[in-house]
């Protein structure tokens, strides 16, 4: 299971904040936030970590 996986599942499966995420993962609160709202949107797609590579 990947990471973003896992984070994302803590919000919607256990019902835990963002804020209680980040803690017990240590990440930021807002990249919780912002995958939880990337998996809203896009449903599974949003497992998968994102290229960070600039557009052009």
């Amino acid at each position: 299971m990947a990471k973003y996986e896992v984070l994302i599942k803590a919000v919607t499966v256990q019902k835990l904040s963002y804020g209680q995420v980040a803690a017990r993962y240590g990440v930021s609160k807002s990249l919780v936030h912002k995958l939880h709202h990337r998996w809203l949107t896009e449903g599974e797609a949003a497992y998968q970590p994102r290229s960070r590579r600039p557009r052009t």
